[in-house]
Parts: structure tokens; sequence; C-alpha cells
């Protein structure tokens, strides 16, 4: 037999020790991978790909399985001690990791993920399902804030644009483990992508209207099939033009690979339209100017959302733009994502600043590079009908859900999901940062607690200065009603002996409003009887 040589068998030793140290990261595992689940309010979220490395671009198998008990109810990592919970969805997925510098800047990687009705290695069909009560769909990501310690600047921002945006991302807490390993809190989040229950766009056709939609762009890097930008970007105030530097247009919704010729001619052509009206001279024209190709209340909502975020990406990076066919509608909608820089979690183009508009913060800084604003946001408020428009939807949205006890009683509730069962501890444990810098923050915060106080005075100053620019002012809080007197049943200010007459009125089987009966049970016993009546009596007799 012939014999190997052993400076062979030592090579191959090596390489399969190289493989097999190298499979134990490829799924990039936390710091501490001994952290466990005992019971959480979350959502539990279970990955299991067999070892295999996940993928950024290409797709693997593997399975997923989701326990959720109800809300208000408790999620049980022991599965075994703890039988019969209730499983949200359990199936096939093709997953990959998704985003860009929240996937090459953090350790704590994003995913997205295809429901299927069978393993992959059968073929990719893609199942639509309903996942923790958001609408049927196949496409889903997992987001992993990690740079965003608070975890809850996306939902934050969600929740604030929701009222106003014809679309706004849905998305739900939770703590994953992949293959056994627990990786921390995520947010299963739905993707801005076309569907029933997302965006309703239609397949676009070859000819006449159905040509004309639905398309999902997307402004950002040139990563994939671009359409480039007729138009260079300008400096702030519109003086400059970077001619050396590009804005280019990303296709999102068909996949490009499934685009027919005659759809990316015409989608490219409707945007260099649109583009063209904001270059015109006449841009403010009601009729043949701007206004013509976007809708302007959703660029505005886009805006306002984002800028009270002061998001470093808005405009530039992410910044996702429909259009569906002329039919329904022939102008382009905005459709925000993606805010977890946002809210002054970000050290670099003036993120962490509160009083100027990140949409004048087009020069070329760190990490700006090539990635630079689109001109039609200068153009925008070029036009004094849209700047006064734009004061006038400030106004709506801060006398709504962006009254300050209301956007912290969201701020509030979001957090408190985090932390009332010990998702963040544990999170924590897994990924220990508190104290120490991670890209790109501006406050390195020594706590959870920190980081939420942080962020309730980053919003309260910058509310105030988009207050001052935008030409608001808050209606004082309107003062606490007074404490309700006792004994005075028929709410005049004081206790007499009519009030003993309305009680003993309602003892005798008379009508009263809910009101005057709560305030007739002056013992407070929940029955009204002679007792009440004994009650206002003494009242009336006390000095």
């Amino acid at each position: 037999m012939k014999r190997i040589p052993w400076l062979v068998i030592l090579l191959v030793l090596l390489m399969q020790g190289f493989a097999l140290g190298t499979k134990a990261y490829t799924n990039f595992p936390p710091d501490n991978p001994t952290v466990v689940i005992d019971s959480t309010n979350l959502p539990i979220v279970w990955i299991e790909v067999g070892g295999d490395s996940i993928m950024r671009s290409d797709v693997i198998g593997g399975r997923m399985k989701i326990i959720h008990n109800g809300r208000g109810r408790l999620n049980y990592g022991d599965t075994i001690a703890h039988p019969g919970q209730r499983i949200d969805y359990e199936g096939y997925i093709a997953i990959r990791h998704r985003g860009n510098t929240t996937y090459t800047q953090s350790p704590k990687k994003p995913y997205q993920f295809r429901t299927l009705s069978q393993p992959l290695e059968m073929g990719y069909d893609k199942k639509k399902v309903e996942i923790l009560g958001m609408g049927k769909d196949n496409k889903w990501a997992l987001l992993a804030p990690y740079s965003d310690r608070s975890m809850i600047r996306d939902l934050l921002a969600f929740e604030v644009a929701r009222p106003w945006m014809e679309y706004t991302p849905q998305g739900r807490l939770c703590e994953v483990y992949l293959d056994g390993v627990y990786y921390g809190v995520h947010i299963l989040c739905e993707v801005v992508s076309k569907g029933k229950h997302r965006l309703n766009l239609d397949d676009p056709g070859l000819e006449g209207d159905a040509l004309t939609g639905g398309y999902l762009l997307e402004v950002g890097t040139n990563e994939g099939p671009i359409h480039i930008s007729k138009y260079h970007p300008v400096s702030a105030d519109g003086s400059y033009t970077y001619t050396d530097r590009f804005i280019l247009f990303q296709f999102k919704s068909p996949d490009y690979v499934d685009m027919d010729y005659t759809q990316v001619s015409y989608i490219n052509g409707a945007v260099d339209r649109m583009e063209d009206a904001f270059a015109s001279p006449n841009f403010k024209d009601s009729v043949e100017g701007y206004r013509k190709y976007i809708d302007v209340q959703s660029f505005m909502d886009y805006q306002l959302v984002n800028e009270l975020a002061h998001n470093v990406d808005a405009y530039r990076l992410g910044a996702k733009f429909y259009k569906r066919r002329d039919s329904i509608d022939s102008r382009f909608k905005m459709v925000i994502w993606d805010l977890n820089l946002g809210f002054g979690n970000c050290r670099h183009n003036f993120g962490w600043a509160t009083n100027n508009w990140m949409s004048r913060q087009n020069q070329i800084l760190y990490d700006n590079g090539d990635y630079m604003i689109p001109f039609w946001w200068n153009r925008l408020i070029k036009d004094n009908a849209y700047v006064l428009a734009r004061r006038a939807r400030w106004k709506e949205m801060r006398e709504s859900n962006l009254q300050e006890h209301r956007l912290m009683g969201v701020l509030d509730s979001l957090a408190n999901e985090v932390t009332r069962c010990g998702a963040e501890a544990r999170n924590s444990q897994a990924w220990p940062r508190w104290g120490v810098w991670v890209w790109p923050n501006y406050y390195v915060s020594k706590s959870y607690q920190d980081e939420i106080s942080f962020m309730k005075r980053w919003i309260k100053e910058r509310v105030a200065w988009m207050d001052g620019a935008l030409k608001y002012t808050p209606s004082p809080d309107p003062p606490d009603p007074p404490e309700p007197v006792k004994g005075d049943v028929n709410a005049d200010g004081q206790v007499t002996i009519a009030d003993v007459n309305v009680v003993t009125n309602i003892i005798l089987g008379g009508a009263a409003d809910k009101d005057t009966l709560k305030r007739a049970d002056v013992n407070g016993d929940g029955e009204i009887t002679l007792a009440d009546i004994a009650a206002i009596i003494d009242i009336l007799l006390s000095p």
C-alpha cells in the first residue's frame, strides 16, 4: 500500500480544523452563546439551518418556529417543561443576511427570509403566511438592532408615520435562537414590497395602462442593476452642483431580472420626466410642474418623519418610492424605512444635532461619499406653497400623535416591551456593550434606562426646534380637571340637601346618567342605598 507523506496528512488535518473552526464562527455567534430564555413577554423565534453558513447574497434552506401565546401571556424557552404553547408559525424558510452598514458594521447580523411550502432543496415554492398578526406574505425581515441600543428606533418611527402615510411597515419585537444559540432581541418586520397587505401594486404589463405600474424603486447604492439620474446633487443652498457625484436608483419591484426591456425603459423614463419637472424653470407650476409627477403630501410626510428623527440616511440611502398604474394614480409616492440611525444615534453628518435640516446636509462629509441627496428636496423648499403646506402639516401632526405626551407614551410602551420580562438584559448578556462605543453612536449610554433618557431629551429638543423652524406654537396642555367633591352628587360644586334629594330619587327608582350614578355611591361600596344618604348628611354636619 502506498504511504501518504506525513506532511500531507498534517495539511489535511489543519484544513479540516480550519474548516470546522470557520463553521463554528460562520453564523456570527454572540459574545456569550450560553444565554437562555426562561420566560419572556416577546415571541420566541427558532431558526434551524443545521450549521450551514447563512450567506449575504444567496439563500439557504432552513426551518422556523415561532412561539407566541398571545399578548399579555408569557412564552417559555423550555418547550418540554411547557408543552402546548401556541405556535404562531412553523415551516420551511429560505434565509440570507440583509442590510448594508447594519451588516458590515455590526456583529449582530440582520436576516431576510421567505416562507416556503416545502424544503428549499425540493424547489423554491413560496408560501404566504400571516406572522404575529401581520398580513399574509412570504417576504419578511429580521432586523437586528445593535448600534441602536434602544432597539426601538425603527418601531418608534413607524408609529410616528403610520397615521399619515399610505403604507408603513409593521414590526414585532422578538427573541431569536439560531441553531440552538440565543442571538438576542430582533424585530420581525414586514419588508417594503409588493403585496396585498403592503404596497398593493399591480404587476406591470407590456403596453398601455398596464405598462405604467406598479414599480418600486430606491435611492441607494450601486449594488445590482441601477438607473443613473440625469441630474447631479447640489449643495445645501443650491448654488453649487457636484458634477462628480451621481444619484443612483435601484429596481426593487419587480426584480430587474423579471423585467422586460419595455418596462425598464418605461420606469426609467418616468423617473426622468419627474426630475425634468423639478429641474424646469416652471417647476412650481401647479399643472405642469413637479406636482404632476409626485404626491406632494406623501413626499411631505416622508420628509417630516425623517426630519423628526434627523435620519442621516433619509433621502440618500434606502429612500423608497413607488408608482401605481396611471389609471389609479400616476404620481410617485414615498414610504419610510430604516431609521435606526435616527433620533440622535449617529455622530457623522450631524446626525446628533437637533437644530438643522437633514435635507440640507448635502456636503461631502464623512460617510456621505458618493451617496448624496437628490436635488428634488432642495427644489421643494424653494416653492413657497410647499413650505406653507409643510407648516400646516406639521401643525396637524403636532396636534395629533406628535403631542409630547403621546409621543413619549409610545416610546415608553415600546421600551417597556423590551425590559419588563428581561429581554433587554438577556440581549446585553449576549452582546455586552453598555459603556462601550460602537459605530456610529454619538452618545455612549451606560444602561438601557440611560439610552431611553437620552432619546427623550433629544426628541424634546428636536421637536422644539422644528416647532420654531415651522412657526408652530404648541397649545399649553389643558389643566387637569379638579378632583370631584365627595358627596356632590348633582355636580354643582357644593354638598347640600339637594344632593340628598338626588340620591333619594335614585333609590326610589328614578333615572340618572352613569356619571351621576357614580357620584351617588358616596361611601364607595358599589351600591346606592340609605347608607349613601347618611354619608352625605355626615359631610353636611362635619365642621
